[in-house]
């Protein structure tokens, strides 16, 4: 089964410079999407069930418009519970950050702006491992 990575992010600038270098890391076999809110992105994930495709990792920064990213993580948990989540912030404060982590079990949450690095290593390391639930 075709494996997919989603990032969330309302910078389009963002989402398209970060979907380039995953393409890169991951290669062929995972497919990356992006959306620009969380309605887009739970639309995508439907998309990728009618395909047959498993969603393994989605990506989302906090502060959006519509449904924040930490709200938007842990309805994903709620509704995917083996699909590894990521929250990505420039500006979450720490109650956030702690509601994400105990009610979604994010894997991580990076600070923006993050080293490439870093963030791709999270993200291989996810898809690589079956992304179980745990903070």
């Amino acid at each position: 089964m075709k494996e997919a990575v989603l990032l969330v992010d309302d910078e389009a600038i963002i989402l398209l410079a970060l979907s380039r270098e995953l393409r890169l890391a991951l290669g062929p076999g995972v497919r990356v999407e992006t959306a620009l809110n969380a309605a887009e992105a739970f639309s995508i994930i439907e998309d990728l069930e009618r395909e047959g495709l498993f969603l393994r990792v989605a990506v989302s920064d906090w502060l959006m418009p519509g449904m924040r990213g930490d709200e938007f993580l842990i309805a994903l948990r709620r509704r995917y519970p083996k699909v590894g989540l990521i929250m990505v912030t420039g500006q979450a404060d720490d109650e956030a950050i702690d509601r994400v982590v105990k009610e979604a079990g994010v894997l991580a949450c990076v600070r923006k702006p993050w080293r490439s690095a870093e963030l791709l290593s999270l993200i291989r390391q996810s898809v690589a491992d079956g992304c179980q639930a745990g903070a």
